[in-house]
C-alpha cells in the first residue's frame, strides 16, 4: 500500500488517451507534416487550388493558406499551434502563411531524422536558434532598400502576392490599385518612420463586373442608402456633419403621467416635441453642412425637415465607418447635435447615392489628403469577390510590411538558397552536435525552391543542383 502512495492516478475523460516521451515527439511531428504536405501543393505561381465544403454545404475555393488553415477543423494539438503559426503570420505580414505552414512542417522533419540519431530535442532548439540568428542577419544583409517613391518595385511586391491565385491574370492592375491606397493612408512619424495602419483601407466587395472594374475610392464608400426620397441623391463640394447623437426627442429618466384635459394640451405636447426635433435640424443646418452622416437613427420629422433644407441624410452608419469618414474628410464626430460648428466639418469633392448590383451605397470620394480610403472589389461570382479580396488582403499586406521595413528580398527560392548557402558557411564555427542542427535547419529551407520547382513540373533535384 505505502508502495502505490508514490504513484499518480490519472482520470481521463472517456475516449482520451495519454502519449509522453519519444512517442509524443513522434505525434506532434507528425501533425506538423501532415499539415505541411496537405497545403505545400498550394504553393508558387503553379500552385493549385484546395476547394472546401463545410458541414453547410457552403464552397471555398482557393489557395490562400490562411483560409485553408483557418477553416480546417483540427484537433490536434500540435496541429493546432501550427495554425497559430499561420495566424500570426497572416496579422503581421498578411501573405506568406503558406511558406510558414510548410517550413514549420519540414524543420519538425529534420528534427525528427536528428532525434533518431539519438540528439537530444534541447541540442537541436539551440542549433536551429543559432541558425535562425544567422539567417536574420544575412537577410539585414541582402535586403535591398525601398521607399513609398519606389511605386515600380512596390507594383511588384505586391504582384507577386498575387501571383497562382484566382485573381493572378488582373495581378497588375490590382497591385496598382494596393499600392496607390497603401501609399495614400501611409504615414510618416518624427523618427522618419513610416507607419501604414491598414484598418483605414476599407475593402468592399459587390458581385458582378469584372475584376478590373475594382476601383480605389479616394474616400469611404457605405453600404447604405439617403433615409428620404425628398433629399437630394448627389451633392457636389459637400460639408459633412459626422454626428454620434440620435435625431430623437429624449426620454426622461423617471416616469411621468401627464393627465391632459383639453385637446388643445395635447397639440401643445406634440407641438414642443415638433419644436425640439426641428432645432436639432436647425442646429445642423446653420452650419453650412449639406450632408449629414449619423450613427444612430432619424425620426421620420427630423427626415422631412432635413430633406426640405436639402441635405443629404445616411442613418445607422458603423461606428467603425465613423472613424474613417473623420480620417477622410478631416471632420470631427460630434456627440451632441446642438455643439455642431462648422469647424466640425468634413469635406469632400462629392457625395452621392449608386446603385450598385442592384444595391444602393453611398460614395463619398475626392477627399483631399484622406488618410482612410476604400476599394469597391467586383467580380463575376461570389467566390471571385472572396478570392479577389483575399488577393488585395496579401497585396496590401505586403506592401506595407515592405514600407514599414523599408528592405525586400527577391522571392522564386532565391533568398532561401542563400539563406542556406550561408547557414552553411557558418556551421562549420559551431561546434559539438548543434552544428548538425544548423545543417538541418539550412536543408529545411530548400523545401521552398523544391516546392516551387515541383509545381512547375520541373524536377526537384537537378533544379536545386542548378540553383
Amino acid at each position: 500500500m505505502s508502495q502505490m502512495q508514490g504513484q499518480p492516478i490519472l482520470v481521463l475523460p472517456e475516449g482520451a488517451f495519454r502519449t509522453q516521451g519519444r512517442d509524443a515527439q513522434r505525434s506532434n511531428i507528425m501533425a506538423a507534416k501532415a499539415m505541411a504536405t496537405m497545403i505545400r501543393t498550394t504553393l508558387g505561381p503553379m500552385g493549385m487550388d484546395k476547394m472546401m465544403v463545410d458541414d453547410l454545404g457552403d464552397i471555398i475555393i482557393t489557395n490562400d493558406g490562411a483560409t485553408i488553415v483557418d477553416e480546417m477543423d483540427v484537433e490536434h494539438p500540435a496541429a493546432k499551434m501550427v495554425v497559430e503559426v499561420a495566424k500570426t503570420q497572416d496579422d503581421e505580414v498578411g501573405d506568406g502563411t503558406t511558406t510558414a505552414v510548410v517550413l514549420t512542417g519540414e524543420l519538425l522533419s529534420k528534427a525528427e531524422g536528428l532525434l533518431d540519431q539519438g540528439i537530444h530535442s534541447t541540442l537541436i532548439a539551440r542549433g536551429y536558434r543559432i541558425a535562425g540568428q544567422t539567417a536574420q542577419k544575412t537577410l539585414e544583409e541582402i535586403g535591398q532598400p525601398v521607399t513609398l517613391k519606389d511605386k515600380a518595385i512596390l507594383k511588384k511586391i505586391g504582384a507577386t502576392s498575387m501571383t497562382g491565385k484566382s485573381a493572378g491574370e488582373s495581378r497588375e492592375y490590382l497591385a496598382d490599385v494596393a499600392v496607390s491606397a497603401v501609399i495614400q493612408v501611409a504615414e510618416e512619424g518624427e523618427d522618419g518612420k513610416i507607419s501604414v495602419d491598414l484598418d483605414n483601407i476599407q475593402l468592399e466587395k459587390k458581385q458582378g463586373a469584372s475584376i478590373t472594374d475594382t476601383q480605389l475610392i479616394q474616400g469611404v464608400v457605405i453600404d447604405k442608402e439617403v433615409v428620404h426620397s425628398g433629399m437630394p441623391k448627389k451633392v457636389e463640394n459637400a460639408k459633412i456633419a459626422l454626428i454620434d447623437g440620435a435625431f430623437e426627442v429624449k426620454k426622461t429618466e423617471t416616469d411621468a403621467e401627464i393627465q391632459i384635459t383639453d385637446p388643445n394640451q395635447l397639440q401643445a405636447f406634440l407641438d414642443q416635441e415638433e419644436n425640439q426635433l426641428k432645432t436639432l435640424v436647425d442646429s445642423v443646418v446653420e452650419t453650412g453642412a449639406n450632408v449629414l452622416l449619423c450613427q444612430k437613427g432619424i425620426e421620420d420629422l427630423p427626415q422631412h425637415y432635413l430633406a426640405k433644407a436639402g441635405v443629404l441624410a445616411v442613418r445607422r452608419v458603423k461606428e467603425s465607418d465613423m472613424k474613417k469618414l473623420a480620417k477622410a474628410t478631416g471632420g470631427r464626430i460630434v456627440t451632441n447635435i446642438k455643439d455642431l460648428t462648422k469647424d466640425d466639418l468634413g469635406k469632400a469633392k462629392l457625395v452621392d447615392e449608386r446603385k450598385i448590383s442592384g444595391d444602393e451605397m453611398i460614395f463619398i470620394s475626392g477627399c483631399k489628403n484622406a488618410k482612410a480610403v476604400s476599394m469597391l472589389v467586383r467580380g463575376g461570382t461570389e467566390h471571385v469577390v472572396d478570392e479577389v479580396e483575399r488577393s488585395l488582403h496579401d497585396a496590401l499586406g505586403v506592401v506595407a510590411a515592405a514600407v514599414e521595413m523599408g528592405k525586400y528580398v527577391s522571392g522564386g527560392g532565391a533568398v532561401e538558397i542563400e539563406l542556406a548557402k550561408r547557414i552553411r558557411e557558418s556551421a562549420d564555427s559551431v561546434g559539438g552536435r548543434e552544428q548538425l542542427a544548423v545543417n538541418a535547419f539550412a536543408e529545411a529551407l530548400e523545401i521552398i525552391p523544391r516546392t516551387l520547382a515541383e509545381s512547375a513540373g520541373m524536377d526537384a533535384i537537378d533544379t536545386l543542383v542548378k540553383l
